[in-house]
């Protein structure tokens, strides 16, 4: 028999066992995914509103109105809405997709973003948030809803 060939189930063994090896550290120096909940901020109205509508105070002129619950392809998008002497002073995302880590990763920046737009804009006319345009798409629909009922 020839020499080489008594090697090859060798070779073949040792071949295996560095692909094994390296397969494991490359699994073990994977990083855990970190929750982005604590990112996640959201301030708390400070007046509570109905599901169905709004409430209001005629003596400050602040109205809180809650927009329709937008189904998108990731889940529901629900926001709600402050104005105060005509000028929205609050948007604040009542319902939005959180059933999984990516959901909340992706609207952990994007959520804030929305609203940052929205009160700038002082409208629903906001850009997509790039990453997030299902959650973009329901956001401006229940925010222009809101707006809507509150007669803005």
């Amino acid at each position: 028999m020839h020499a080489l060939k008594k090697i090859r189930p060798l070779r073949r063994i040792v071949l295996a066992s560095a692909a094994t090896v390296s397969g494991m550290v490359m699994l073990l120096s994977l990083k855990p995914h970190a929750s982005p909940q604590t990112a996640l901020a959201l301030p708390v109205p400070s007046s509570s509103a109905s599901a169905s509508g709004g409430s209001g105070s005629a003596a400050t002129g602040t109205k809180t109105v809650t927009g329709d619950t937008v189904q998108t392809r990731w889940g529901p998008v629900q926001v709600r809405i402050t104005i105060k002497d005509g000028k929205l002073t609050e948007v604040t995302a009542v319902t939005y997709p959180t059933d999984n880590p990516r959901d909340q990763e992706i609207n952990s920046y994007a959520i804030p973003r929305l609203r940052t737009e929205a009160l700038q804009a002082q409208s629903a006319e906001i850009d997509t948030v790039s990453g997030a345009t299902y959650t973009s798409d329901g956001y401006r629909q229940s925010l222009q809803s809101a707006l809507d009922s509150a007669g803005s």
